[in-house]
């Protein structure tokens, strides 16, 4: 795209971005904004990490799921249809953000899960009160079954990041971590974000840009699972089935949508092992008392292992986008860590 297309690009979309942060006032937490001493003076820079481990379901996934679903009902309303509920797909974070929003603004919803999905992850969506359906996710492809549920039951289908809703809301992490910024008399330089399918990533950037048009935005996937990487070296999409990483949330490849956005906004996009992904999450812990699951600590571990250019004496903010992690997954991990 042209800088002049880039710039419709964002005009467009950052209204949906406010409208958003209008829907998840006095409803999604507002996420704090931590600092570590111990790891500005190891990389010789200033980092801000937005904890969206604390987010409501413990994920940012909340956000956007409230968004989409909130526009889904004032539209019903507005049309004066009835609101007969929504379908998703996910592995997990995604899954219980529809449900708590779906318990919250009294939609019936019903979540396609894979068999193998994180017990945690589960449990909790249960707990929040969605309908679950299992699918073996290697006979089964989950949109295909989401999008027949959809139509023979009349749902509204809400996909984990291939919505323009889901997009917008993801967004306002990155709007309050630079209004954050902005009362402390800082602009940022850089905007490192995990990459799965690429709503988060898409959304930051499409806030990151429209406030401060010359900051760097930083897409940051596992090795196994480079779909992102790849697709934009290339300038196509690529897909890897089901990669081989700890970072389950990032097991997604784009979608033609987030792909468009992030080819035009996003400055590049790095990787890190599962090994530097366990480093992460173990510092987070020990240092910043902090838990975060695999994919919510990859934008963490590319600054600690440097992978994002020019990052010394810069002002980076840093997306911590989940802490929902088994524990005791955690302890094997960090065991694993001690040894390599």
């Amino acid at each position: 795209m042209t800088t002049l297309e880039n710039q419709r690009l964002i005009e467009s979309r950052f209204g949906h971005v406010k409208l958003a942060a209008a829907r998840l006032e006095d409803v999604a937490n507002r996420t704090p904004v931590m600092r570590s001493r111990t790891l500005d003076q190891r990389l010789a820079s200033n980092l801000y990490l937005k904890c969206e481990n604390f987010q409501r379901m413990g994920a940012f996934k909340f956000r956007g799921a409230y968004n989409a679903m909130r526009a889904y009902v004032e539209r019903q309303q507005q049309l004066g249809a009835p609101v007969r509920g929504v379908i998703t797909h996910s592995s997990g974070n995604h899954a219980q953000a529809i449900a708590l929003a779906g318990r919250l603004l009294g939609v019936p919803n019903k979540i396609v899960m894979p068999q193998d999905a994180p017990a945690v992850k589960l449990a909790a969506t249960r707990g929040y009160g969605a309908q679950i359906v299992l699918y073996d996710r290697h006979k089964l492809d989950r949109e295909q079954l989401s999008a027949e549920i959809a139509e023979a039951e009349q749902l509204e289908l809400i996909p984990p990041f291939d919505h323009d809703d889901v997009i917008a809301g993801q967004g306002t992490a990155a709007l309050e971590l630079i209004e954050h910024c902005r009362g402390l008399g800082v602009e940022l330089d850089a905007l490192v974000v995990c990459l799965g399918g690429g709503g988060l990533l898409s959304g930051c950037a499409i806030a990151a840009k429209a406030l401060q048009p010359a900051i760097r935005v930083y897409g940051v996937e596992p090795e196994a699972g480079n779909e992102g990487l790849l697709s934009l070296r290339s300038g196509q999409l690529v897909s890897i089935n089901n990669p081989d990483t700890i970072a389950d949330g990032a097991r997604t490849g784009l979608s033609p949508r987030t792909f468009a956005i992030i080819q035009a906004l996003v400055n590049d996009i790095v990787l890190v092992s599962d090994a530097e992904l366990i480093s992460a999450m173990k510092f987070a812990y020990e240092r910043m008392k902090l838990v975060v699951e695999p994919t919510g600590v990859l934008a963490l571990a590319a600054c600690l292992q440097q992978r994002i250019p020019e990052l010394a004496g810069k002002h980076i903010g840093v997306l911590i986008s989940g802490g929902n992690v088994d524990l005791s997954l955690l302890s094997q991990w960090f065991a694993q860590v001690e040894a390599i």
